[in-house]
């Protein structure tokens, strides 16, 4: 793909915003120019085409190859093999237990070459440059597998930690995005300490205690197994699924996210390790810059 450079965002009037885009064959350039710099939301139907994942990585591959890997939700245990018959058999009504999700390079590091080729959210891959130490990613998880069940949903209304754009894979079913703009956060009651999570339960909102929340207009989509739902830092979401479903999620980070994650980074640091803020904050300055150039 050529080479575009990322522009200033010309973020669009997101009242008009109906819906998300769905394209197949969207050149980089137009994928930067189209979506990116305008800060949108966009399916790219044939993006992850090439990865050896697809048609590989169903519920039964991981119940056979991983059945006592564990993961611990609301304080009870699953081994994997005990958690796929439930997410099979997964209902509204009797639903499996949710998120069930791994950091990929932690627990499954063999699996990574899988998801190659990377889709980057800009020209260069500032996750994993070399100038980035993974230390100053500490807060997210780059790259996070999701199994779940019908009738399962994630149990926040949220934007993703350290201001990251997102990325999400549907590798096997598929899974539906409640996406709401950046211009709808007065309605959303972010928590004062916590200001990326909504006090709203989008499941169950308490509109006597939330009144703006009913003004809140959500942008619907589903995201078919083999598609991929870019979206920019910003974008409050949560999701719903209606059939066995796994997901790959993938931080992003570009031009447009970059002073906001740096600044995240520097607060962060210093509440813990006051010392150590001030040169997070002077490193995050100069490598961006070094960055901007490569972007360039």
């Amino acid at each position: 793909m050529s080479m575009v450079a990322e522009q200033v965002q010309t973020k669009p009037d997101y009242r008009e915003i109906r819906s998300i885009d769905k394209r197949t064959n969207l050149s980089h350039a137009d994928f930067i120019n189209e979506y990116v710099n305008k800060s949108l939301p966009v399916v790219l139907t044939d993006a992850a085409k090439g990865w050896k994942a697809m048609g590989k990585y169903t519920p039964e591959f991981f119940k056979k190859n991983y059945p006592d890997i564990t993961k611990t939700i609301n304080g009870v245990t699953y081994k994997m093999d005990e958690f796929i018959d439930q997410m099979l058999a997964s209902t509204p009504e009797h639903k499996a237990p949710y998120p069930y999700n791994f950091d990929v390079e932690k627990v499954f590091p063999e699996l990574m070459p899988d998801f190659l080729p990377e889709i980057i959210y800009g020209n260069i891959d500032r996750i994993n440059h070399k100038l980035m130490p993974r230390k100053m990613l500490k807060g997210t998880t780059l790259y996070e597998i999701f199994l779940g069940g019908n009738g399962c949903s994630f149990p926040f209304l949220h934007v993703d930690a350290l201001y990251m754009h997102t990325q999400i894979t549907q590798v096997y079913g598929s899974k539906i995005f409640y996406m709401y703009s950046p211009d709808q956060t007065p309605y959303m009651y972010p928590f004062a300490d916590n200001p990326k999570f909504s006090q709203v339960n989008f499941n169950e909102p308490d509109y006597e205690k939330f009144p703006l929340f009913k003004e809140a207009t959500p942008v619907e989509i589903k995201v078919e197994e083999g598609e991929t739902i870019l979206f920019p830092s910003g974008w409050w979401h949560t999701t719903r699924i209606t059939e066995p479903c796994i997901s790959l999620g993938r931080a992003q980070l570009n031009g447009h996210n970059w002073d906001d994650f740096i600044n995240d980074r520097y607060v962060n640091w210093k509440k813990k390790i006051s010392y150590a803020a001030a040169p997070v904050l002077a490193y995050g300055k100069i490598v961006g810059s070094i960055m901007n150039a490569q972007d360039r």
